[in-house]
């Protein structure tokens, strides 16, 4: 049956590579099924739905909608408001007034949250709306989905920048033997994982990934496995999450908090120049940290076709459901096959997913807590349009004079 009225999609959270391929696939499979008045867009989320902000959608031309497949960073902009019970019941009221009936709402763990703040403020109100949860997250810590849209493409990304950050480090070891890169992800691994996507093979680097599931002991911990791996390799490329803590929960920047978001997530901060100044101080070796930050999420270059295109999938499945009635759920990616990889999609119920996050699991961890296993290279390497080429290692031949 038809959903009726008028439609409404917003983005929320962070922005990342494809996440505008999702909004394609929303407008454009709204278009197609001919089932809503108009197609409206939210300017930064729910924020924009509490101020008015709106932008039709439908009537954009083609070459537009065409381009936001290859266009990063959110082109209706995100926020991270979180609902109260007023807000929320405000908010409802201002879609009664615009005829709107269905929510698209593309975004991760906090904007599930909002989502369904939504939909129980319309059914306290007696308002009939339907909401559906797009997933989107660098962070890739989703539950009940296989892997999210805008993970494939940080992650390649990373791959190719983690590579070149090793080839760099072994050429001037004897000036910086230490590098830190410092990654994004959040809670979960699945980020600084992707940096040993492109290792050639066994020995090359990353030598150390710091897994918030596997943290280490202390600093001082800390410190005696970068020694170890430098003893080792002669050099040393170590990868740590923005919210490396130790196996106390202390985070190994320091204690001063920098802030809490309205979801509760608390920020401190940077490890990496804090563990640069802990090496060169305690070991005696010149360090150095590289910090991609956003730009990792956000480069449009080094984008996973596989990624853009589940994006887009995952965009139209949305509005398929909100057709069929369907409320309260997330989109989800179900892997069918590891070779050939295939995937469709498939749903969830909201309330499986907000607020919640999937870390990684044993099984993808290695066994001395900081490597990779072949089941995550299994698992990661078609979501980033890998394996990726190998680079070439000089021959150590020595030159013999006729």
């Amino acid at each position: 049956m038809g959903a009726g009225g008028n439609l409404l999609v917003a983005q929320s959270g962070g922005a990342t590579a494809v996440i505008n391929a999702s909004l394609a696939g929303v407008v454009r499979a709204a278009l197609e099924h001919r089932q809503f008045g108009a197609i409206i867009g939210a300017r930064h989320g729910i924020d924009g739905v509490l101020t008015e902000r709106f932008v039709d959608l439908g009537r954009q031309p083609a070459e537009i909608l065409d381009q936001l497949l290859t266009t990063p960073s959110a082109a209706l902009g995100t926020t991270r408001r979180r609902l109260t019970d007023e807000t929320a019941a405000r908010a409802v009221r201002i879609l009664a007034q615009y005829d709107i009936r269905a929510v698209a709402y593309i975004g991760g763990n906090d904007s599930a949250d909002t989502a369904l703040r939504l939909a129980a403020a319309a059914r306290d109100a007696g308002y009939d709306l339907r909401v559906v949860s797009v997933p989107k997250t660098i962070d890739n810590d989703l539950p009940g989905t296989d892997h999210c849209p805008g993970y494939g493409s940080i992650a390649r990304f990373l791959a190719l920048a983690a590579r070149d950050a090793v080839r760099d480090t072994e050429a001037t070891a004897a000036l910086y033997p230490v590098k830190f890169i410092e990654v994004m992800g959040r809670n979960a691994g699945w980020v600084a994982a992707a940096t040993a996507l492109g290792q050639d093979g066994d020995g090359d680097g990353p030598h150390l990934i710091f897994f918030p599931e596997r943290p280490p002991r202390d600093l001082h911990g800390l410190l005696e496995e970068v020694q170890r791996a430098y003893d080792r390799h002669g050099q040393v490329v170590a990868v740590v999450p923005e919210t490396l803590k130790d196996a106390q929960g202390r985070p190994l920047s320091g204690e001063d908090l920098s802030w809490t978001d309205p979801f509760g997530h608390r920020y401190y901060p940077s490890p990496g120049p804090a563990l640069t100044r802990a090496v060169e101080e305690h070991l005696g070796l010149r360090a150095r940290f590289d910090k991609p930050g956003t730009i990792a999420r956000m480069f449009a270059a080094c984008v996973s076709s596989v990624d853009r295109r589940e994006a887009y999938e995952v965009g139209a499945a949305a509005v398929r459901l909100l057709v069929e009635g369907a409320s309260e759920v997330m989109v989800t990616l179900e892997r069918v096959s590891d070779d050939p990889y295939a995937a469709t999609t498939g749903v969830i119920a909201a309330t499986e997913v907000a607020n919640r996050e999937r870390r990684m699991p044993d099984a993808f961890i290695g066994p001395d807590g900081r490597s990779v296993t072949d089941a995550f290279r299994t698992y990661a390497l078609p979501l980033i349009d890998g394996p990726l080429p190998p680079y070439a290692r000089l021959l150590d031949l020595p030159y013999l004079r006729a």
